[in-house]
């Protein structure tokens, strides 16, 4: 199942602390294009669809990203020192337009595409340069010497400014210039304590869980929690995707990199996201909070595990759709319906509880495009719907309520 997700992502450019001001320099956080599944347990980043990424190419050498507003360019500016990235992207004209600027992290991470790698981009709008990192604009905290800079891996961390060839290192560190399309408008609040042990983050419209889970768990362990989790009268709440997860991270903080006082409870560990590593499979993509890298971790290490859930009124659904398959009503009471585009070769559904355990199975031998599936006996909780068809399988999370 592909659940679709909106939500506005408000990017801010001063010190981040209680109560200040936060401007809105990208309007929705792109998906993190990952398209593929790497495990039949439900809660990969696969099972996800929040807001798929989108490019115009608008044939003057810039790219404008449809979901965030931004405009980027096209080519990258080549190998260059931090200190000529800036200078360039400040003086860059570009399609008409002379304000193009270094992105931010949080920018510059979000054009990365994770179902791809080396580069880690989608090559139709952006072509490979051979960029090893790209610079962003920001220092790590109390220094001059290290800069956060995207990799071709998918990643995000701090690095020495000396790395780069042109400062006599050893690496490819490229330049790619972005822009506003429209003038950014300011918030005042940036998160909320909703009194219930959740988060709200106004920039993006997430909700977090406040305290974490305070056992470490393996990456499939962590998949089952998080879909298992009751929070804030919510059942909704999954591991998030990599992109959501970098989007907590407080560049103006070390040990912990979070946002105090409503983060403080994360402490300095690695935090498992739902987003597989495509060429590693048997890795995903983790958050490390000393600093706030990304990077990737085998998937039956044990991690630390904070959930997270979408607007609630923007995710409601009453139907799920994949494949053309269609599940609904969703929450159920008594029935469910599933419905086929196609006639289906002799489907069995089964429904699996949140320890991933089948509770109940039905074989269907008529073939119908529609069927009816009571539910009665099902107590109230969120399953996962798998329906086989074939040597097909898809999966459908759905919430029972009476």
């Amino acid at each position: 199942m592909k659940k679709t997700l909106l939500f506005g992502l408000l990017l801010f450019n001063v010190v981040f602390v209680f109560g200040q001001s936060i401007s809105k320099t990208i309007q929705l956080l792109p998906d993190t294009g990952q398209t593929i599944s790497y495990t039949p347990t439900f809660g990969e980043d696969n099972d996800y669809l929040i807001n798929t990424p989108s490019y115009t190419n608008n044939g003057d050498g810039t790219i404008t990203d449809n979901v965030s507003g931004l405009m980027w360019q096209q080519v990258d500016g080549g190998e260059m020192t931090i200190e000529n990235a800036k200078t360039y992207c400040d003086n860059l004209v570009l399609g008409g337009h002379s304000d193009w600027r270094l992105p931010v992290s949080i920018e510059a991470f979000s054009i990365l595409n994770h179902q791809n790698n080396n580069p880690a981009m989608n090559t139709t709008y952006f072509p490979s340069s051979g960029a090893e990192y790209w610079w962003t604009s920001v220092f790590e905290l109390n220094s001059t010497t290290k800069v956060w800079c995207t990799n071709a891996g998918g990643g995000i961390g701090n690095h020495p400014k000396t790395e780069t060839i042109s400062a006599g290192g050893t690496k490819k560190f490229h330049a790619r210039a972005v822009r506003n399309t429209n003038t950014p408008p300011t918030l005042t609040i940036h998160f909320t304590d909703n009194g219930d042990g959740t988060i709200t983050d106004n920039l993006t419209q997430l909700i977090w869980q406040k305290v974490p889970n305070t056992s470490a768990l393996t990456w499939e362990n962590a998949l089952k929690y998080a879909e298992g989790l009751s929070l804030g009268n919510s059942t909704d709440w999954r591991l998030p995707n990599i992109k959501e997860l970098q989007s907590l991270n407080n560049e103006l903080a070390t040990n912990p990199s979070v946002f105090s006082p409503y983060f403080g409870n994360l402490g300095v560990y690695f935090y498992w996201s739902s987003t597989s590593l495509p060429n590693q499979t048997t890795k995903a993509w983790y958050w490390s909070t000393q600093f706030g890298i990304t990077t990737y971790d085998t998937k039956t290490n044990a991690n630390y595990v904070i959930c997270v859930r979408g607007n609630p009124t923007l995710t409601v659904q009453n139907e799920a759709v994949h494949n053309s398959i269609k599940v609904y009503p969703n929450p159920a009471s008594n029935y469910i319906v599933i419905s086929f585009v196609e006639n289906p070769e002799s489907p069995v559904f089964e429904f699996s509880n949140s320890l991933g355990q089948i509770v109940l199975r039905k074989e269907m031998k008529v073939t119908s495009n529609e069927y009816r599936l009571n539910t009665e006996k099902l107590s109230n909780g969120f399953y996962v719907l798998t329906v086989i068809n074939g040597k097909k399988r898809d999966s459908f999370k759905i919430v029972i309520t009476k």
